[in-house]
């Protein structure tokens, strides 16, 4: 038999004598929201003092929305009492069937769970869903009072803490009068002595609805003591926007340049009757965006299923305006890229939507997702194809977006791999001793037979050498896949150990200078060529910052009568022969193939000697300069029809300069 004092955590199961159904509470009414204010309104801090106030205003707010309220006035006066009216129907003032006895107004107040929006009847959608707001509303606040307008009659009934103070008293009203009314300020004792409204927070809340349903028109006041100094909240305020959430967004903006001289905002009802959907939606210059979503004019900051909907429909509507154009780079823009940097306003109304929490912050509703972006969809392709011009700069913009992106990500696996050991420099490259890079240069050549003769001809010190094998790819043609998967240009990279587009770092580059060494023939030219276009469009900081340099090698050596001279190109070697060896009989012209032909020693002496070479530093134009504006585009133009993936453009760019060629190509 097992003794329970050898085992102590038996011993500690044993339930304490003390520990009986008397300690085990139950709490009735409002008494479980003022002991746990955290479950209904998220806490006690200034977010869940407001909470207050959008409870009220949302009952108001649904009135609107059904169609019964087109106006609500909202007043913070002096002392901190928050005062909301509209003129709606009225919260019904008729004894509860369930509770003999008791109005319908006083069960909302003192009762959870009780209210209008349960069954759909009075309300096709409403923010008020779980029958909590109102009475969590008279629970927290140290007084609150109520004023109901129905058939020429004014209904009375005063609060203190969630407690009947003053009963149900009705008082003669003008016939032609109807609505709500609700004053209340809330409990020092669940909020603390110093919290109170903020004007600018609550004016932001009201005018936000009245952009979200252009029906309605607030009337705002507040007392002007209320305000700091310098507050641009205005003390009075008339606010209705026949434009909805086209207002909205002008107002966001703040007059901001955008990628297209147009937002996509519209609206649509949705499949089967089952609510609508509002957006207004664009993409700032400055790529400082944001996006505000609602639900039934209720604010969700946490997102949730409705902006996964629009989320897809944007993504999709995209991706398939550039499989219409024919691009296969936009098959890698993902959600992220589309609304990254977008501003972006939704307004779903949904009958019966969930959220997560009383506090509403997150929509759950899974269908919302499959009906805003089945009501989103066919207008965004709508909207792109009236304006291919604007559509297509705005694809573009995101494609640079997710090939940032996706250089960012092989970026960090970079780093991760080599966090733990030393940075694994590719095979090929053969590097310098120096350990900084002042003084230092990388030559980087086509072929192992180049590579050769320059590792040969190079000084150890101070001089790198990185062969490449033929040529590299176009990446103005070229996906952002196929360049991620690409060796010779991931060598490259890493090699240089700067990064590549935004990423980029001056301050990381491993070599003073990047030079281009490659044969003076028109292969060449062309790997030079593909090798500018990719540092150009991945790596314009290192040509912005001065690094990258074309090497100048020969293509012919002349000798006579014991002296050697070497000619970069046929007009040079035509100079030399009228000037330096002018009137010699024998003149001995031997071309070189390529660098890997040429012997070590001249090599050195001709290209990679920093006493005797000639090197041309690539500059493009400064694009911080706005003068330089005609310049960017121009170079812009010339590298996208060159080595862009449009073979007319380059045929047409030949045609054109056809007859400034003086001489036979050398082809």
């Amino acid at each position: 038999m097992i003794r329970a004092e050898f085992i102590p955590w038996l011993s500690c199961a044993v339930p304490s004598p003390e520990y009986s159904a008397h300690d085990i509470e139950v709490l009735e009414g409002l008494e479980p929201v003022r002991r746990r204010p955290g479950m209904y309104v998220g806490g006690t801090d200034e977010a869940a003092l407001h909470h207050l106030a959008a409870e009220v205003l949302d009952n108001a707010m649904d009135e609107a929305v059904a169609g019964h309220a087109s106006r609500i006035e909202v007043t913070l006066e002096g002392d901190g009492t928050l005062v909301i009216r509209d003129n709606g129907r009225g919260i019904p003032v008729d004894d509860h069937p369930r509770f003999p006895g008791k109005s319908a107004l006083e069960v909302i107040l003192t009762t959870l769970h009780s209210g209008g929006k349960f069954s759909g009847k009075a309300y096709k959608t409403s923010g008020g869903l779980h029958g909590v707001g109102l009475s969590v509303v008279n629970a927290l606040s140290s007084h609150l009072s109520i004023a109901v307008v129905r058939n020429g009659t004014c209904f009375r009934q005063a609060y203190s803490r969630g407690a009947l103070i003053e009963p149900l008293t009705p008082e003669p009203a003008d016939g032609a009068e109807r609505g709500t009314t609700v004053r209340f300020q809330p409990d020092a004792d669940i909020f603390g002595t110093a919290a109170r409204f903020q004007p600018f927070r609550l004016y932001r809340m009201v005018r936000s609805k009245a952009y979200l349903y252009r029906g309605v028109h607030i009337r705002w006041e507040c007392d002007a003591d209320l305000l700091e100094a310098g507050e641009s909240t205005p003390t009075k305020s008339a606010l209705h926007f026949p434009n909805g959430l086209r207002d909205f967004l002008d107002s966001a903006l703040h007059g901001r340049a955008t990628v297209t001289p147009t937002a996509f905002v519209g609206e649509a009802g949705m499949p089967g009757d089952s609510g609508r959907v509002e957006w207004a939606i664009t993409w700032p210059v400055d790529e400082e965006g944001f996006v505000h979503s609602y639900c039934n004019t209720i604010p969700t900051p946490q997102g949730g299923t409705h902006e996964a909907g629009l989320r897809n429909a944007l993504t999709k509507g995209l991706k398939g305006y550039g499989d219409l154009l024919g691009s296969r780079r936009a098959g890698q823009v993902s959600g992220d890229d589309v609304l990254g940097d977008a501003a972006v306003l939704l307004s779903v109304f949904l009958r019966e939507p969930q959220f997560q929490g009383q506090t509403k912050e997150k929509l759950a509703s899974s269908e919302a997702t499959r009906l805003v972006e089945q009501a989103v969809k066919d207008r965004f392709d709508l909207w792109l194809s009236s304006d291919p011009a604007a559509s297509g700069i705005l694809l573009e913009r995101l494609i640079e977006k997710a090939e940032e992106r996706a250089r960012r990500k092989q970026a960090k696996e970079l780093q991760r791999k080599t966090a733990t050991r030393k940075l694994r420099l590719p095979g090929k490259l053969a590097d310098c001793a120096r350990s900084t890079a002042d003084g230092t240069e990388i030559f980087l050549v086509e072929g192992d037979s180049a590579g050769g003769s320059a590792k040969q001809a190079r000084n150890r010190d101070t001089q790198a050498i990185l062969p490449l094998r033929g040529k590299i790819l176009n990446v103005a043609s070229a996906t952002s896949e196929k360049m991620r998967g690409n060796q010779e240009l991931s060598d490259l990279v890493q090699a240089l150990g700067c990064g590549t587009g935004r990423d980029f770092s001056s301050d990381k580059l491993r070599y003073e200078k990047v030079i281009i060494m490659t044969d003076a023939d028109v292969d060449g030219a062309h790997i030079a060529s593909l090798l500018m276009t990719f540092f150009y469009r991945e790596i314009p900081g290192l040509i912005q910052h001065g690094h990258l340099y074309l090497a100048l090698p020969p293509l012919y050596r002349l000798s006579a009568g014991g002296k050697s001279l070497y000619a970069r190109d046929d007009e040079h070697k035509d100079q030399l022969m009228k000037t330096t060896f002018k009137g010699k009989k024998t003149v001995e012209i031997s071309r070189f193939k390529g660098l890997g032909e040429m012997p070590s020693a001249q090599l050195k002496e001709t290209t990679m000697d920093p006493a005797k070479r000639s090197l041309l530093r690539v500059v493009t134009p400064d694009p911080k300069d706005p003068d330089l504006r005609a310049d960017i585009e121009h170079t812009d133009s010339l590298v996208q029809k060159l080595m862009g993936r449009k073979p007319e453009l380059r045929f047409r760019f030949i045609q054109e300069n056809a007859r400034f060629v003086r001489e036979e190509l050398d082809v």
